[in-house]
C-alpha cells in the first residue's frame, strides 16, 4: 500500500493528518503508537508550513528486518531541496494492502468522523496518561516517604554522631583526668620516698625546692620555727598569710583574686610581694607546726587538684622533718652517752694500748659497741671489746651496765672465760630479750702468754714479732644472754715481746654483700703490713692506718670499735 498528498496549506495539512489517523486505525495500529504518529506528523507539518513551499506526505506499509509490519510516513520537499526526508514508522498488524484511504475531500461527515476517531484515540491516550499520572503520583509519594525516612535517618545519624563525639570527648577528659591523677600520685610517692630517705632535717629542707621547682612552683620558701617555738613574732619578715598559717594550722592563699582551693583560706595579696600569689601551708606535727612552706605558683594560679597534692606533700615533709629532728636528738644523746662511757685507757709498763670508736654515719646505729681496759688486783690487765644487740639509747644503757658488771666481777679475780660466763648469767637474768657478744683478753707481766675467751664475737687477730698474723678462732662460746646454760672456756697462746693483738667489733670487717671473712682477711693483711718498729713507735698512728683501708668502701651503717694491744720489749724483761 502506498498513498501520497501534496501539502501547501493548513487545510492540506489537517486533511493529511486526519487521513493518516484513519488509515492507521484501519490498519490496526494501537492507540498509543497511532497518537504518537499523528502528534509527530502534526509537529512536522507545522514546521513545513512555516518554511513555506510544497511538501509531499507519503504513507506506505513495509516489513522490518524482523518480519514486523510497519506503517511508514515520510515528508519531503517538492522538488527535493537536498534535505533528507523526514520519516516515522509505527507497527501495523493488518497491513495487507487492501485498505484504501480516501483523500477525504470536503465531506463534513468524513471530517467529523475522522475528528471523532482522533478524539477517541486522544481519550485512550489520556486514560493511559491518567494511569501514568496515578503511577507517578504513587511513586512520588513513595519517594516523598523515602525522603522523609532518609531525612529522619540523617537526623538520627547526626544525633548519634553528636552523642558519640560527646562520649569520645568525655572519655578523653576522663582519661586525661585519670592520667593527671596517676601523675600526681606517682610524683607524691616518689617525692615522699626522697624526703623520707634522709634523717638529716637540713637535707630534707634542701630537697623540697628541688622536687617542686619548676613543675609545681616557681619558688619555694621553708620557714622553720626556732627551737623555742616562738612563732608569734618571727625573727625575719614573713608574709601575713604565712604567719596566719603558723597560728591557725590551716593553709592560706594570698592573691588579688580568690583561689578557690579546697581546704584553703583566701586572703588579700601579701604586702611583701603583692604581685605574686602565694600558698602558705603549715608543716604540722602532733604537737605544733614545725614551720610553714610558702609556694609561688608556676603560672597564674594552681589547679585545685595540684594544690591538694601539694598540701599532702607538705604533710609528709613535716613527718619526715619531725622524724629527722627526733633522730638527730636521740642520736646526739646516744653518742654523747656512748663517748662518756668509753674508758680512758690505763698505762702499764710493757704494754701499750690504742683504741678507736667511730659512731655510725648512717641510721641510728650507735650505742651498742664498747671497749674497756682495767687492772686486776693481782697485777693483770683486762682488755675487753663487745657489742650489744640493738641500737640507740637502750643499747648504750645496757652496754654501761655490762661494763660495770664486768669490772665488779673482775675485782674478785677470774679468767676471761669465767668473767664471760658470769656476764652471760647476769644478762640473761637482767634482760632476757637482749643479747651481746664480747672478747676478753688478759695480759700479765709475769706470764709470756695471752689468755683470752670469746662469746659469739669476731675472733681477735694476733701479729707476732716475725710479721706473721694469726686469727684466734679457737672455739668460742655462744652469745651472751641466750637461753642456754654455758661455761665459756679460756684459750692461751704464746705472747712474745713485739706482739700486737687487734680486738674489734663487726662494724669494722663485716659488709652485707661479702660477709665477715673477707673483712677479717683484710684486717690481717693490714696488720701484716706494719713493721715491729712502726708499731712500737706509733701505735696511735697505726690504729688510724688500720681503719682507713678497712672503712674506705663502707657507708658505716654500724658503729666501729678497734682496740690495739702491743707488747713492748719491757714486758719481756718485766
Amino acid at each position: 500500500m502506498r498513498h501520497a498528498w501534496e501539502i501547501t496549506s493548513v487545510t492540506d495539512a489537517a486533511r493529511a493528518r486526519i487521513t493518516t489517523a484513519r488509515l492507521a486505525a484501519a490498519l490496526g495500529v494501537a492507540p498509543l503508537p497511532r497518537t504518537r504518529l499523528t502528534v509527530a506528523l502534526s509537529a512536522r507539518l507545522r514546521q513545513c508550513l512555516t518554511k513555506g513551499g510544497t511538501w509531499r506526505l507519503t504513507l506506505s506499509t513495509t516489513d522490518s528486518d524482523a518480519g514486523e509490519h510497519l506503517l511508514r510516513a515520510e515528508v519531503a520537499a517538492v522538488p527535493p531541496a537536498g534535505e533528507p526526508p523526514w520519516e516515522i514508522a509505527v507497527p501495523c498488524p493488518e497491513a495487507d494492502g487492501t485498505v484504501r484511504a480516501s483523500s477525504g475531500g470536503d465531506d463534513p461527515d468524513l471530517l467529523a468522523e475522522a475528528l471523532l476517531g482522533a478524539d477517541e484515540d486522544t481519550a485512550v491516550v489520556l486514560d493511559r496518561l491518567a494511569e501514568q499520572e496515578d503511577l507517578v503520583a504513587f511513586h512520588r509519594e513513595e519517594l516523598h516517604q523515602t525522603n522523609q525516612g532518609v531525612l529522619a535517618l540523617h537526623a538520627e545519624l547526626d544525633a548519634a554522631g553528636r552523642a558519640q563525639r560527646e562520649a569520645f570527648a568525655a572519655e578523653r577528659a576522663a582519661r586525661q583526668e585519670a592520667e593527671n591523677a596517676r601523675r600526681r600520685l606517682t610524683f607524691l610517692a616518689d617525692a615522699s620516698a626522697v624526703l623520707t630517705a634522709s634523717l638529716n632535717h637540713e637535707e630534707i629542707v634542701r630537697r623540697l625546692p628541688e622536687l617542686l621547682v619548676p613543675r609545681y612552683a616557681r619558688r619555694v620558701d621553708v620557714w622553720l620555727f626556732d627551737t623555742d617555738g616562738d612563732h608569734e613574732r618571727p625573727p625575719a619578715p614573713h608574709p601575713a598569710a604565712a604567719v596566719r598559717a603558723a597560728r591557725t594550722g590551716r593553709p592560706q592563699y594570698a592573691a588579688d583574686h580568690p583561689g578557690g582551693l579546697p581546704g584553703v583560706d583566701d586572703h588579700p595579696p601579701s604586702a611583701l610581694d603583692p604581685a605574686l600569689p602565694m600558698l602558705c601551708v603549715p608543716l604540722p606535727t602532733r604537737r605544733a607546726p614545725l614551720g610553714v612552706l610558702t609556694l609561688i605558683p608556676p603560672e597564674e594560679r594552681w589547679d585545685p587538684d595540684d594544690a591538694v597534692m601539694l598540701i599532702e606533700l607538705t604533710r609528709r615533709a613535716s613527718i619526715a622533718l619531725d622524724h629527722a629532728r627526733r633522730f638527730e636528738h636521740n642520736r646526739d644523746i646516744a653518742e654523747t652517752l656512748q663517748r662518756a662511757l668509753l674508758t680512758e685507757l690505763p698505762t702499764r709498763p710493757g704494754l701499750r694500748l690504742a683504741a678507736r670508736y667511730l659512731p655510725a654515719t648512717f641510721g641510728l646505729n650507735i650505742g651498742g659497741d664498747w671497749y674497756d681496759a682495767f687492772r686486776q688486783p693481782d697485777g693483770g690487765l683486762i682488755t675487753v671489746i663487745g657489742d650489744v644487740t640493738g641500737h640507740g639509747l637502750h643499747a648504750a644503757v645496757m652496754m654501761s651496765q655490762l661494763r660495770t658488771a664486768l669490772r665488779a666481777y673482775a675485782v674478785d679475780g677470774g679468767t676471761p672465760g669465767q668473767l664471760l660466763t658470769r656476764l652471760h648469767r647476769f644478762l640473761h637474768h637482767l634482760q632476757p630479750d637482749l643479747y651481746a657478744t664480747a672478747v676478753i683478753a688478759r695480759f700479765h707481766p709475769d706470764e709470756p702468754v695471752l689468755t683470752w675467751a670469746a662469746a659469739g664475737h669476731p675472733p681477735p687477730v694476733l701479729r707476732t714479732p716475725d710479721g706473721r698474723v694469726h686469727v684466734l678462732d679457737a672455739r668460742p662460746g655462744a652469745m651472751l644472754g641466750i637461753p642456754l646454760r654455758q661455761e665459756i672456756a679460756d684459750h692461751r697462746v704464746p705472747l712474745p715481746a713485739g706482739s700486737t693483738l687487734a680486738m674489734y667489733t663487726d662494724g669494722l670487717v663485716e659488709r652485707r654483700a661479702q660477709g665477715i671473712d673477707p673483712g677479717i682477711e683484710r684486717l690481717a693483711t693490714a696488720l701484716a703490713g706494719f713493721g715491729s718498729e712502726e708499731l712500737e713507735a706509733d701505735l696511735e698512728g697505726a690504729a688510724d692506718r688500720v681503719l682507713d683501708p678497712l672503712l674506705s668502701d663502707s657507708e658505716r651503717d654500724d658503729d666501729v670499735c678497734l682496740l690495739l694491744c702491743h707488747v713492748t720489749g719491757r714486758a719481756a724483761t718485766g
